[in-house]
């Protein structure tokens, strides 16, 4: 007798999801990811009891027809590949098709859409992977997504979230690392009826300021490397401006945030000597690489990369900040709102 069978797919679809969506915040990174693939210009974000009882993610990007409305809560449903060679060419924040499957797996879904072409928008309600309800309505250009009772139907789950001020943590976190990411687009973040951020369009210092707070514009040191097709560019902070936790260092793939402790290393032994130890150096900076160097599919949170040669852009990264801070040494006074270009090639 065969003690083999197979799981419903309501189990199956829990399961994956487990992969994808931790906690409040997961939600919020994947549709703000959705948001800025959709080439939206404006993003709000609103929480309520922290995410758990509601996350909603507003944009105004290209929008969804009424059949890619439908569409989208399907696995592996994505407009961001077709073919497997098309995981080389990554360009996308998204591309697996899991997001928002994921998220209908553990939580009712609100779907508000309408492209620019439709004279009507469309709202489709999804509960336990199942599209229960859609209709025509009135609506702007772009989406809006709402999605209510997190792990209403896995309790376990719900249980093993945290606080309500430890899951907002992560939930800024999650927020801010998408906005530095993309100083060109206005981000929100509501709580409760109450703005925590209202970020502005504008460049990647002035967000780092807004972001943080104005002190930061003292502590900023510019980054800029190029080797080959490889650049790499950013900020970094002044050496005795650093701090006893980490949380304000924040490394760039193709402006998707990863998470490198080889990377890491790579910035902070830069700093030997000038800094005491155990304490952080807050950095910001972008890696600029081909993408058929970097394999990006690794893991469903797309935090954790694969370099084909690690080694170059360790010694990229080190050199890169190596020549800022050697330049702030020589000339401390120097004004950081004028450009700093390095021009010399490297040679390993």
């Amino acid at each position: 007798m065969s003690i083999i069978s197979q799981l419903p797919k309501s189990v199956a679809n829990q399961i994956a999801a487990g992969e994808v969506i931790q906690r409040p915040s997961s939600i919020i990174k994947e549709l703000i990811e959705n948001s800025i693939d959709a080439n939206a210009k404006n993003i709000k974000v609103i929480i309520k009891d922290a995410g758990k009882q509601s996350v909603t993610v507003i944009d105004d990007g290209i929008g969804m027809t009424k059949e890619d409305a439908i569409k989208c809560f399907g696995r592996h449903s994505t407009s961001k590949l077709s073919k497997a060679e098309d995981l080389f060419k990554i360009k996308t924040m998204g591309f697996r098709g899991e997001a928002l499957a994921s998220i209908a797996a553990v939580s009712e879904i609100i779907l508000k859409t309408k492209t620019e072409s439709d004279n009507i928008g469309q709202q489709v309600l999804v509960k336990d992977s199942k599209i229960v309800d859609q209709k025509e309505i009135s609506f702007q250009k772009g989406t809006s997504i709402n999605a209510k009772n997190l792990f209403y139907n896995i309790p376990a789950r719900r249980n093993f979230l945290k606080s309500n001020n430890l899951e907002i943590k992560y939930i800024i976190d999650e927020f801010i690392r998408c906005a530095i990411a993309h100083p060109e687009i206005s981000f929100s973040l509501i709580n409760e009826e109450a703005e925590m951020y209202n970020l502005k369009s504008s460049n990647l210092k002035k967000r780092i300021i807004s972001v943080f707070k104005k002190s930061y514009e003292k502590n900023l040191i510019e980054c800029e490397e190029k080797y080959g097709a490889i650049t790499i560019n950013g900020f970094i902070g002044k050496p005795e401006n650093t701090k006893k936790t980490r949380g304000e260092q924040f490394i760039y793939v193709n402006h998707r945030f990863i998470k490198s402790p080889y990377l890491n290393h790579a910035i902070t032994n830069s700093y030997e000597g000038m800094i005491e130890e155990k304490k952080f150096p807050f950095y910001v900076l972008f890696i600029s690489i081909n993408t058929d160097l970097v394999d990006v599919n690794i893991h469903p949170t797309k935090t954790e990369i694969k370099f084909e040669d690690e080694k170059l852009i360790y010694n990229l990264v080190k050199s890169s900040v190596n020549k800022s801070l050697e330049k702030f040494n020589i000339s401390p006074s120097l004004d950081f709102d004028v450009d700093i270009n390095f021009k010399e090639n490297i040679g390993f």
